[in-house]
């Protein structure tokens, strides 16, 4: 059986507009719904374990346009595992002092530690995005930022990077916002700012196909199925993970003295 790591990952030259964003490689709807509730729980099993060995971790790079499903991810997926050991990162515009320093230091003080799942909404990768899209530096500064990144990611022996994009069409963000305007639930959601960032959906699609391309080993999950990115990434973390193989440490504790100790 193909495994899902292999059915979506990208390597090259990638072109996502020949991509389907409602593709839905190696599952279907009934199967997927089904599968969901046992991959959390291996999921979360996994991730004991992981923790209990406190060697290695574990970074979910989450990134996409407005809408694409990053907090959707967060949510539904790794909300079913164990929060305390988890890292959740939000990276929104550089403060003062992030800018101060080079691009990349807010991202290795926010890494996961040993035995830790991190999750980045969003990413190092917007300063070869935004940066490039609002002409924010020079395109030979963003242009060298991609070897910065391959070499920054290459360092990061001891943690498996799970660098997915969520890929949504134009017209399924149009609806996603309409149904944030529809909704009074959802209308604290939604920002002018969005709309304005729509507006370079082009200039967006041709930065993440230089990102994505120059900076091997990403994941592009169709997104415009909900059921099928929390399927697709549950499985790109559980086969990850699997591959690591940790394992529960085994102390040298003399069991049957403890338990005396204990019932003492």
């Amino acid at each position: 059986m193909t495994s899902v790591r292999e059915l979506l990952r990208v390597d090259g030259a990638v072109d996502l507009a020949a991509i389907d964003p409602s593709a839905t490689p190696g599952t279907k709807k009934s199967s997927a719904l089904k599968e969901l509730p046992i991959d959390e729980a291996l999921l979360e099993s996994w991730q004991e374990r992981l923790t209990a060995e406190k060697k290695r971790s574990v970074l979910l790079v989450l990134q996409g346009m407005d809408t694409s499903g990053k907090d959707g991810t967060v949510k539904h997926v790794v909300g079913a595992i164990d929060p305390q050991g988890c890292r959740f990162v939000s990276f929104k515009q550089p403060t003062d002092e992030e800018k101060s320093h080079d691009f990349l230091w807010r991202i290795r003080n926010a890494l996961p530690r040993p035995g830790e799942v991190g999750v980045f909404n969003r990413s190092h990768y917007e300063d070869v995005l935004v940066v490039r899209v609002h002409g924010l530096v020079p395109e030979a500064v963003w242009r060298a930022r991609y070897d910065q990144i391959n070499e920054f990611e290459a360092s990061l022996a001891d943690t498996a990077l799970v660098k997915v994009f969520l890929h949504i069409s134009r017209d399924e963000q149009a609806r996603r916002l309409i149904a944030r305007l529809d909704d009074p639930t959802k209308r604290w959601k939604f920002n002018d700012q969005d709309l304005v960032e729509r507006g370079y959906w082009n200039d967006y699609m041709a930065a993440y196909d230089d990102a994505i391309s120059n900076c091997p080993g990403w994941y592009v999950v169709p997104a415009n199925h909900k059921w099928y990115r929390n399927w697709a990434i549950a499985r790109l973390l559980i086969e990850t993970i699997e591959e690591m193989g940790p394992q529960y440490p085994l102390p040298d504790l003399d069991i049957a003295s403890l338990k005396k100790r204990v019932l003492g």
